[in-house]
């Protein structure tokens, strides 16, 4: 295969972009929906109040690695990243909704039988 034909794969690839991940989920509350990117005042107003909620500070990572940043550090240098989430019990027959938020935004909805 020639240089030529290469990079014109490669134009045309970079052209077309990113193929499209799968959708995201949403969670169905009565009359509206609630998903990704929503806010938490969105969510209340869609939802209404969750069964439980429960908030924490997620350990900031070396940018490319799976290694937190040591306590120390982390703690005097790179402020931990604030989570919340929410549980929403939707009721018999389905299954419990935890909608996970990242700087005041829905960052996932997971549907589970118990939370994790």
């Amino acid at each position: 295969m020639g240089i030529s034909r290469i990079v014109l794969i490669l134009l045309f690839l970079s052209l077309v972009g990113p193929v499209p991940s799968a959708q995201a989920e949403s969670l169905r509350c009565e009359g509206a929906s609630a998903a990704e990117g929503d806010s938490k005042l969105s969510v209340l107003h869609k939802c209404g109040r969750p069964l439980l909620s429960d908030a924490y500070c997620e350990p900031v990572y070396y940018a490319g690695t799976a290694n937190p940043a040591p306590a120390p550090i982390a703690g005097a240098h790179v402020p931990c990243q604030p989570i919340e989430e929410w549980l929403y019990d939707r009721g018999p027959g389905n299954l419990m909704a935890t909608v996970r938020f990242r700087a005041g935004v829905v960052q996932s909805i997971r549907y589970g039988r118990q939370p994790k």
